[in-house]
């Protein structure tokens, strides 16, 4: 009897250990664009003549309210055993001065578009998810009631994944906190689930990226160019099917000229259980076709779903 206990009490503590290091995704909260317009926290710009903008994040955490709930809703998140990346100080991180000095020109002048502060602050951040925040505060006599949106978003693809929203009970409370607190409290296991399901399929089926392959014009070869007895195209069709989990990958259009992956799916994690993102997947191949076949190439990336390699030369 005594040994069934104790093997009873060691398959209990495995599995307790296991479900303790089931690994997170690491959530970053950032007010949402809507917030951000309402609120005046927006870098405006001209694009194709008209009047464009985004987020200024900076601006938005000097607003008390916002940062305070910000900080809540990381508490909340935390006490459910999700790593957080901190909105604020990953701005600090960033020269915030020489990004707005970069504002985003019209395409008209001839100008490239600059990289916004979103995504400078994103792609810095790497988080896993991005979860959003709006929230309205409306008075009526000494009550207060809150409305709000939690929009969780997938950074590399944009999709929204979990959503929960509502209006808070009336309260006497002055505290947008608290309001806020009260209002969400009860939806966020729901709400964190949603969050921990679409990782747990990331991490067992990969995250959704795009890849492009190109060819600069002035490079004598292109995809259908053979190396060691076959095309082009079908050796980086092959890295693809031998890099992706579980071969997943979609090549929308491919011509001698280009190559257009589409719902590649990449590893959450290296080798080195390093996160993976899709520059560091492309740079891979990038490395691939130069140590074997010699191939010079440039990595572009747009954001952190999307990359291209031109090749011909860097």
């Amino acid at each position: 009897m005594n040994r069934i206990i104790f093997i009873l009490a060691l398959v209990l503590c495995y599995n307790s250990l296991a479900f303790s290091q089931a690994k997170k995704p690491t959530i970053m909260v950032v007010p949402s664009t809507t917030w951000c317009y309402d609120n005046d926290c927006v870098i405006t710009y001209e694009n194709y003549g008209e009047e464009d903008f985004v987020p200024n994040f900076r601006k938005a955490l000097l607003n008390s309210d916002l940062k305070l709930a910000i900080v809540k809703l990381g508490e909340l998140m935390a006490d459910r055993g999700f790593p957080l990346k901190d909105l604020e100080q990953t701005t600090k991180s960033i020269n915030q001065k020489a990004i707005e000095d970069r504002a985003i020109q019209s395409k008209a002048s001839g100008s490239s578009v600059a990289v916004s502060t979103y995504e400078e602050i994103i792609n810095r951040a790497k988080a896993d998810i991005i979860m959003e925040l709006t929230y309205t505060v409306k008075q009526s006599g000494p009550r207060k009631t809150i409305s709000y949106i939690l929009a969780g978003k997938d950074p590399y693809t944009n999709k929204q994944i979990a959503a929960a929203s509502g209006t808070g009970a009336p309260s006497f409370s002055a505290d947008v906190v608290v309001l806020l607190e009260e209002a969400v409290l009860n939806y966020m296991d729901g709400f964190t689930s949603q969050l921990q399901n679409y990782f747990d399929d990331l991490f067992e089926n990969g995250r959704e990226t795009g890849v492009t392959i190109k060819r600069f014009a002035n490079w004598n070869k292109d995809l259908e160019s053979e190396f060691g007895g076959k095309e082009l195209s079908e050796i980086i069709e092959e890295w693809m099917e031998a890099n992706t989990v579980k071969g997943r990958f979609s090549l929308s259009d491919a011509t001698e000229n280009l190559m257009v992956f589409e719902q590649v799916r990449i590893p959450l994690y290296d080798e080195k259980e390093s996160a993976m993102d899709t520059r560091k997947f492309v740079r891979n191949l990038q490395k691939y076709l130069k140590t074997t076949y010699s191939i010079d190439s440039k990595l572009v990336t747009k954001g952190l779903g999307e990359a291209q390699l031109i090749l011909g030369e860097k």
